[in-house]
């Protein structure tokens, strides 16, 4: 039952008799009568539990985008109801309207449309559609919360999808299909071309150029279908606040990209997400499903307020890789000293792969660092450069253990890991 601003200022308006009658039993008496229209007229109301209520969704949205949601009312019983709906999503599914006045003939159904742009990546879940039917009076109704469960899962955004075309233009060069080559250790070869100034001279073919009589080179074509395992951290260094988005958004969109690249180029791309525990993981999946699945599996992720057991981490890579592989680490760095384990495990996985360290800087940093306006100002500047200086040590702890470091600030870290991933295919590291 609810009660409606009719019945409020009914009640008010009993002022009037209690003013020309000012005794108790007035106030008495016309509260009892109030409260008996009101009884009358939840009575005549009509049962909202004779609606019956389904959900349409999509199964899944892009952040950003616009999908719409259909609600369908069905009116079981003989007579006619004028309901007032709310069909509640919670506020990061982006309802704009959640109430609406509808009228459900008897023996009919009705749809109610809503428009969902989330804001936030990750499951919405709805649950309950409330339903209110009012007493012919409008003094008081019924209402009922019907449970009509739906979920949409809201994908990453993938806004560094643009930087693809680029990055597929350099790598088709250096596959050969454009007039550039490369050429040098570790790639399959390709043909023999005459030898030019700037050339490596350990590219000379000195049979062939015995043969021919004149200095020819190998050329080489990167080699394809090599392992690439992606592993994103989400632990308690995901969950920083890098302008409005956690760090482990760009750590999405990262791996996202680099899949994509590394696909297209023949590799074979596995990733995983873990802490103190597994949280998702890809592994067997190619062509055009794999950026599909990527995002699926990856979209609910939230990062865990715990260090990350890179003890773990390491023993997931060696089960997973048995021959010489290229393994993306995507996580925060941290100066504070709690990154002795992640070099550790990190040294101990580049002896047998190639590793590279992806992690998104702090915008606000730098802008710490630079302001010394006053005192206050100042001792958080000098917070700020001690924390950069201790960064820069473990950057160079991480180098001389043969990892190579990618940093870049939120938007930019995607490219510049897909730049790091083209020059280590083109110098034959993989």
């Amino acid at each position: 039952m609810y009660l409606t601003m009719r019945t409020v200022w009914l009640l008010v308006g009993g002022a009037v008799p209690v003013f020309l009658v000012p005794r108790p039993a007035t106030v008495l008496a016309w509260t009892a009568l109030v409260t008996a229209l009101v009884v009358v007229d939840v009575a005549a109301a009509p049962s909202p539990r004779g609606l019956r209520a389904t959900r349409s969704v999509p199964r899944s949205v892009r952040l950003g985008e616009t999908v719409t949601e259909t609600l369908t009312l069905f009116n079981t019983t003989g007579r006619s109801m004028s309901a007032v709906v709310r069909d509640a999503w919670p506020p990061s599914a982006g309802a704009p309207q959640q109430r609406r006045a509808l009228v459900v003939p008897a023996g009919r159904q009705r749809r109610m449309r809503t428009t969902l742009t989330p804001t936030r990546r990750g499951d919405r879940v709805a649950d309950l559609v409330t339903v209110r039917l009012r007493g012919p009076l409008g003094l008081a109704g019924r209402q009922a919360s019907l449970a009509v469960p739906a979920r949409l899962r809201v994908l990453p955004r993938f806004a560094s999808r643009r930087h693809l075309p680029s990055r597929l233009a350099r790598l088709r060069e250096m596959d050969g299909r454009s007039a550039v080559m490369v050429h040098g250790a570790g790639t399959e070869f390709d043909s023999l071309r005459e030898y030019v100034v700037g050339d490596d001279v350990r590219s000379i073919d000195w049979r062939s150029t015995a043969r021919r009589g004149e200095v020819v080179v190998r050329t080489w074509r990167p080699e394809r279908d090599r392992r690439v395992l992606i592993v994103v951290d989400t632990g308690r260094m995901a969950a920083a606040r890098l302008d409005d988005a956690p760090r482990l958004d760009a750590q999405i969109e990262a791996m996202l990209l680099l899949a994509a690249l590394a696909s297209r180029a023949g590799d074979r791309v596995d990733a995983v997400a873990m802490d103190v525990e597994t949280r998702a993981q890809v592994r067997g999946v190619s062509g055009s499903a794999l950026l599909g699945a990527l995002a699926d599996a990856f979209a609910p992720l939230r990062p865990a307020l715990a260090a990350t057991d890179w003890a773990l981490v390491a023993a997931t890579v060696e089960a997973a890789l048995s021959q010489h592989a290229l393994v993306v680490v995507l996580t925060g760095l941290d100066g504070s000293g709690a990154d002795a384990a992640m070099l550790r495990a990190l040294a101990t996985i580049a002896r047998k792969h190639t590793v590279v360290v992806g992690s998104a800087t702090d915008p606000g940093l730098e802008r710490l660092r630079s302001r010394r306006d006053d005192a206050e100002s100042a001792y958080t500047a000098a917070a700020a450069e001690r924390d950069l200086v201790e960064l820069d040590a473990v950057r160079t702890r991480l180098r001389r253990a043969g990892v190579e470091v990618v940093e870049a600030q939120p938007g930019a870290l995607a490219p510049e890991l897909a730049d790091t991933y083209l020059a280590l295919k083109a110098a034959g590291r993989l």
